[in-house]
């Protein structure tokens, strides 16, 4: 399968369009009917967090979306335009490292309440997380950049 790239604006309203679009690009690429809605709220709460970190800091530039369906993957890469932008969101404290998106340490339902309380991870990470096979999560001076995998069924 082709890359598939979209960009949209800032606002609220295209998170919608942009779920429906990667879901239909998702069930192309053959991922598994019983994952579609993973994808799609992973996706959601990848560009929810994109806009709105677009909207306090850069509201004019657009968010990326990159699509692949390869090598028994589905890959969406949301991409964002705040360079330095904290990740984890505007309730990080205690100095936790925002780019690397490792929420291993937090193994049980009461490490990721505490870790919630005192702010060291952001429930829209979590959310990712649990839903997607694959996460990485990256900064760099362009901005964020959050890629997520599930496995697809090579298409014919």
């Amino acid at each position: 399968m082709a890359i598939v790239e979209l960009s949209f604006s800032a606002l609220p309203v295209h998170v919608r369009t942009a779920r429906l679009i990667v879901t239909a690009v998702a069930r192309r690429s053959g991922v598994e009917e019983a994952l579609l809605d993973e994808v799609r709220l992973a996706v959601g709460e990848a560009c929810s967090r994109a806009v709105e970190a677009h909207r306090r800091n850069c509201p004019d530039e657009p968010v990326h979306l990159e699509l692949k369906g390869e090598n028994g993957r589905f890959e969406v890469t949301v991409t964002d335009a705040v360079p330095g932008e904290d990740i984890s969101g505007p309730g990080r404290r205690n100095g936790s490292d925002p780019s690397s998106g490792d929420l291993t340490s937090v193994g049980t339902p009461e490490d990721l309440a505490f870790a919630l309380a005192n702010g060291t991870v952001d429930l829209g990470l979590a959310v990712i997380e649990g839903l997607a096979d694959d996460v990485e999560i990256s900064t760099s001076p362009k901005g964020v950049q959050i890629r997520m995998s599930w496995p697809a069924e090579e298409a014919n």
